[in-house]
């Protein structure tokens, strides 16, 4: 059985993970395309060892921030598990939906095959918002024209959308998005007070620039601030901002690229949710 956690970031995944591998005998598998980096721990809410609870957990902290790592890369590394532990149950957990797809679709990477599409009339700008929608995660550099386009292109091949290789069933977990947006903006003040400045900081001294960093929220902005363009107040508020601003790319590719079962969370008692959705589960594999 594979089951999949996808939801905004601060929804609660990493817990229902957890707790449903610890009923299911499951292996947690990640599909956080920040979370594979080493080292970018506080700034992607990364699990932590007693978040774990003994739980099996695969593709966290797998490459240096300098490597690179695509969702190709994703794709035959999360095979290569769902092959491994194919006689026992797997949960896939994390906001990156294009790694989730390609890793349970049929989703192929052959450049021959790839469907040109003509984006003259779009600006570097406009391609770059395509892309997000695509992929919230996508690293590409806005300017970076030709990569945009051909990133782009490869959305479906020969006209059909790639179809799944796997069973499995995706929980998406949601909240009103008031409430969203404020454990959103807690969580970053808790993240400033867990030492995230100092983390991003052993990365700023090193003079390292790396796409993960580049990209990633929480590390672009601080770069930000120690360059001396923004206070430290305003970086503060640009992370909130752009976690917002992710979320709801988020949700877009969830709704129009996944087939979703969404529950809304019960924060007073996370079990009743965890409860909810173990019910419907039970229902899908009956």
């Amino acid at each position: 059985m594979i089951i999949c956690i996808v939801g905004p970031t601060g929804v609660g995944k990493t817990k229902m993970s957890v707790e449903l591998a610890k009923k299911y005998d499951a292996v947690i598998i990640n599909c956080d395309a920040m979370q594979v980096y080493r080292g970018l721990d506080i700034g992607t809410a990364k699990v932590t060892e007693e978040e774990k609870e003994n739980v099996p957990h695969y593709l966290f902290d797998i490459r240096d921030v300098t490597d690179d790592y695509s969702v190709f890369d994703y794709q035959r590394d999360a095979r290569k598990l769902i092959e491994k532990f194919k006689d026992r149950n797997i949960i896939f957990v994390g906001g990156t939906g294009l790694y989730l797809k390609a890793a349970l679709y049929d989703y192929r990477f052959s450049e021959e095959k790839w469907k040109k599409k003509d984006y003259s009339n779009y600006s570097n700008e406009e391609l770059y918002k395509l892309a997000l929608e695509k992929d919230p995660n996508c690293k590409i550099h806005p300017n970076n024209r030709i990569r945009l386009e051909r990133f782009l292109s490869k959305t479906i091949i020969d006209g059909v959308e790639p179809k799944p290789l796997y069973e499995h069933t995706i929980i998406g977990l949601t909240t009103d998005r008031d409430i969203l947006y404020d454990r959103i903006n807690k969580r970053v003040d808790k993240m400033i007070e867990e030492g995230l400045i100092e983390e991003v900081k052993t990365f700023y001294d090193k003079k390292m620039l790396t796409m993960a960093l580049y990209h990633g929220i929480g590390y672009k902005e601080l770069y930000d601030y120690f360059d001396g363009k923004v206070t430290l107040e305003e970086a503060v508020n640009n992370i909130k901002q752009n976690s917002r601003h992710y979320a709801k790319r988020q949700y877009t590719f969830f709704n129009n690229q996944l087939d979703v079962k969404w529950f809304d969370v019960d924060f007073n008692n996370f079990n009743n949710t965890v409860n909810a959705v173990e019910e419907y589960i039970k229902e899908e594999i009956k």
